[in-house]
């Protein structure tokens, strides 16, 4: 009988320690603390934990802890980690229909980029690299990108972005973002590209003193999560984590223009040039990279988007 009633004290032990169990969900990612983006993903653990009653946990990776871009892409699709948030670019190598982020002067303003991301065409992008063990979970505000340059316009990389600088009469040069600051200061390059709260917070401003706001594309930020991962949840679960991934969207997207705007004041305090070109010579400029996608699934997407009211 006491045999019998130490395997039962035992038994119910296990379940306790069961239902106490908390689920830690690993988010790592590049970005500075103090960026919009981690701050925005900072607000949905804290919705995690809320919504769950501390049964899930999300902790967050923030600067390259746990390796660059890529390398969290190539964990996630293994499950060894559970999230990260890249930019749509190094994403073109695994999901190739992500090529219409890059695609310049896509979006006629912001409503009508977030009309795009929240419609069908969005959402169905979002869930396109499920084949590659890649769930997205949501787009994040990243702004648009616009060249800082000493001389002349360099970026990222991205095979979409070195057609679009080449039609617009630059010579691209794929740089790491980590190694960006250097190769800018010893001439390695002459410039770059990106949304104001990056040129600022990677201290690129120290470098280059123009920054001229052509706003060429709008490419956001996902926060992707791996299936395998995904799966391993409960009905429960995921519904907690999407709900608290929905609502740090609209909270980021306040933090983001805060930071925006932010740093466009702080870089001009610091003497660079921020100017206001007209767009319409590089609109008319990329045309021919449009027409260069004629007979793709990206011809059909760019007619799509832009057509949408």
């Amino acid at each position: 009988m006491k045999k019998y009633l130490l395997l039962i004290f035992a038994i119910a032990l296990i379940g306790c320690q069961s239902e106490n169990k908390i689920r830690i969900i690993k988010l790592a990612h590049v970005l500075d603390p103090s960026h919009p983006v981690h701050r925005g993903m900072v607000f949905m653990a804290e919705k995690v934990a809320e919504k769950s009653g501390g049964h899930m946990r999300v902790d967050i990776y923030p600067s390259g802890q746990l390796g660059q871009e890529r390398d969290l892409i190539e964990l996630l699709q293994i499950g060894s980690l559970a999230m990260t948030k890249v930019s749509t670019a190094p994403l073109e190598a695994f999901v190739p229909e992500m090529k219409i982020f890059g695609i310049p002067y896509l979006f006629r303003d912001d409503g009508h980029r977030w009309k795009v991301l929240n419609s069908e065409i969005g959402k169905r992008l979002l869930l396109d690299g499920e084949k590659f063990f890649l769930r997205g979970m949501c787009y994040y505000d990243a702004g648009s990108r616009s060249f800082y340059t000493k001389d002349v316009p360099i970026v990222m990389k991205s095979l979409t972005s070195f057609a679009m600088v080449q039609s617009l009469g630059g010579s691209p040069t794929p740089i790491p973002w980590g190694e960006l600051y250097t190769a800018l200061q010893q001439g390695v390059v002459d410039g770059a590209e990106n949304n104001p709260p990056s040129f600022y917070l990677s201290r690129h401003y120290e470098v280059c003193k123009y920054y001229s706001l052509d706003e060429h594309t709008a490419v956001p930020d996902i926060l992707l999560m791996s299936t395998v991962v995904w799966q391993s949840l409960s009905p429960q679960e995921q519904q907690w984590l999407q709900e608290a991934v929905d609502e740090s969207v609209e909270h980021q997207k306040i933090l983001w223009k805060e930071s925006s705007d932010e740093a466009l004041r702080e870089v001009q305090k610091a003497g660079v040039q921020v100017l206001y070109p007209d767009k319409t010579p590089f609109q008319q400029a990329v045309q021919e990279m449009h027409a260069s996608y004629k007979g793709t699934t990206i011809y059909d997407l760019i007619h799509e988007i832009q057509n949408m009211k």
